[in-house]
């Protein structure tokens, strides 16, 4: 499952990789001008904290924050979101050069792990002589085997996660004539033939079964190729004992059926995220998105719109639960700080299960928590919100990513063939996936 690479901590030009030059120095010289990393004063400890940039979890973290500073005067925390810029990998990446890191920062992608914990950045949380006991309340075993790294070792909180399902118009899956949610690759197809048929006889259709963006961005077939390759493969990643393996039956079976619904008309060859809301204005009938899609439906679904969620489709024949993508978000420690024990009390904090429940209520997300449906403490938000229900179950049946320092750059080679194979069709699906591979070993290889 997980990709080695030999031993650089202090290669600063290895983590330029994924950044510019340009943009590390800026931030550097712009953050060490205006950021407070952590000073002491008198006997007061002072650690620095940063959250994601949306609103709901800067209202969460700010609310946690001042629980524990009212608790704590000893240790003040200080909160800020993570500063604005392209992307939070690149900030992250920057304050690891310029050694201006926070003590504690929430919004890490494990995929990035790997990097950082090769370039000694992290503290590795298995050094705590309470991290065992801790892992064991939270985690079940699979996902507490999920969270080493390669050397065997803990550097994350797996916080939260976002399992990718499919939501899904029941009014047009009623109408089509489908009384359940399309399970396979054949009832989605069937479904497609049917809900994009010309009505009006203009030789047109007006609406798609599905939609997924048709951008190359790596990140982007998270989304698509990736959560049905774990969906096909009964919950495998793309890499097994430290070999790229997804060069298999699976990939092809999941490029062939993504192919297809291209070819035929079932999902458009645009950007629809131009328009107004595809799914809400039903102009699509499904579409594979994780429980963001709870709270934004509720808030901007037009009267009368009725919507379910579903797991993904898979190939025929496949048994056993449906395993997903579970777009995870990690809590972590840079070396950075001056008061480890301290940032690790805190992270503690953050991850309580009364500050689960926090995260449940104030941001709808969910957190990854063995037992959350069967928790009384959470059970009441359930009753509640029916549709997140659904996700906290889908949770138990999630994979991540795997662990290596060019995981994006597996991807965009994975991206670069699903663009040519998938959205326009100028290869076969054994080829694309063969060239994918390839590619990824090469890279894999130069490490």
């Amino acid at each position: 499952m997980h990709l080695t690479r030999p031993d650089k901590k202090s290669d600063i030009m290895y983590l330029l990789r994924s950044g510019t030059l340009h943009a590390v120095l800026l931030f550097v010289t712009l953050f060490f001008s205006c950021s407070d990393v952590g000073e002491t004063g008198g006997e007061r400890i002072t650690l620095t904290y940063w959250s994601a940039a949306n609103q709901y979890e800067i209202d969460l973290a700010a609310a946690i924050v001042d629980e524990w500073n009212g608790r704590h005067p000893e240790i003040e925390v200080k909160h800020q979101p993570i500063p604005e810029g392209s992307s939070s990998e690149e900030i992250v990446l920057a304050s690891v050069v310029g050694k201006t890191t926070p003590d504690v920062f929430s919004n890490m992608w494990p995929g990035d792990i790997e990097l950082y914990a090769q370039a000694d950045a992290l503290v590795p949380l298995d050094h705590f002589v309470d991290y065992d006991s801790f892992a064991a309340s939270r985690y079940s075993p699979g996902i507490l085997q999920e969270s080493l790294a390669n050397d065997g070792r803990c550097y994350h909180i797996l916080w939260k996660t976002n399992p990718i399902m499919m939501a899904y118009n029941k009014k047009w899956l009623s109408r089509a004539g489908f009384d359940h949610p399309p399970e396979t690759y054949e009832e989605f197809l069937n479904m497609g033939e049917t809900i994009t048929a010309d009505t009006d006889g203009d030789g047109y259709t007006d609406r798609w079964m599905g939609i997924t963006q048709i951008l190359v961005t790596w990140w982007q077939r998270f989304f698509d190729y990736y959560t049905l390759y774990i969906a096909a493969s009964g919950g495998k990643t793309l890499v097994e004992n430290g070999v790229i393996d997804f060069d298999n039956n699976t990939s092809v079976a999941v490029f062939r059926f993504l192919q297809t619904v291209f070819s035929r008309g079932y999902f458009p060859r645009e950007r629809m995220d131009a328009r107004s809301d595809a799914f809400l204005h039903s102009i699509v009938a499904t579409r594979f998105v994780g429980p963001w899609e709870v709270v934004h439906a509720e808030k901007f679904k037009p009267e009368g719109f009725e919507y379910d969620f579903a797991p993904v489709p898979r190939p025929e024949g496949c048994s056993g639960p449906v395993y997903t993508y579970g777009d995870y978000k990690s809590i972590v420690l840079f070396k950075n700080s001056r008061h480890p024990e301290e940032a690790w009390r805190f992270a503690k904090h953050l991850v309580s299960r009364a500050n689960d429940l926090k995260l449940l209520e104030m941001t709808n997300q969910l957190p990854l928590r063995k037992g959350l449906t069967q928790d009384t403490l959470f059970i009441p938000y359930f009753e509640r919100n029916p549709m997140m229900e659904r996700f906290a179950r889908q949770a138990q049946y999630c994979r991540g990513t795997d662990y290596s320092p060019v995981l994006k750059e597996i991807f965009d080679a994975i991206s670069q063939e699903f663009e040519a194979s998938v959205i326009y069709g100028l290869k076969p699906p054994e080829e694309a996936v063969r060239r994918a591979a390839e590619r990824a070993r090469l890279i894999s290889d130069q490490l």
